[in-house]
């Protein structure tokens, strides 16, 4: 972190996983209360509850993955998207058909 970067405080928010995802981790809720600054922090602290969660919403980069969307009370997030206390944070996995 740079020398004069202030850090983000984290806040507590509501995540809601895909049942797909859900099911992929015993023990893991559809919903769950976490203290994150960002999306990334929110992924992070999933991870470090259910091991391989990360690898599954992002890929290498690391960027969310194609088929994964996040959304942050109701808009489009990125993994440098910053929570607001409160905030819900929506994952669901693209609908394709053919």
């Amino acid at each position: 972190m740079p020398e004069n970067a202030v850090p983000l405080a984290a806040s507590s928010v509501l995540v809601v996983l895909p049942a797909a995802l859900v099911a992929l981790f015993p023990g893991c809720p559809r919903q769950a209360t976490l203290s994150a600054a960002t999306v990334s922090e929110v992924i992070a602290a999933l991870n470090t509850r259910w091991p391989g969660m990360r690898d599954r919403i992002c890929d290498s980069r690391p960027a969310i993955r194609r088929h994964i969307h996040i959304f942050v009370d109701g808009e489009r997030a990125t993994l440098q998207t910053r929570l607001a206390q409160g905030a819900e944070v929506l994952v669901m996995t693209a609908i394709s058909g053919g």
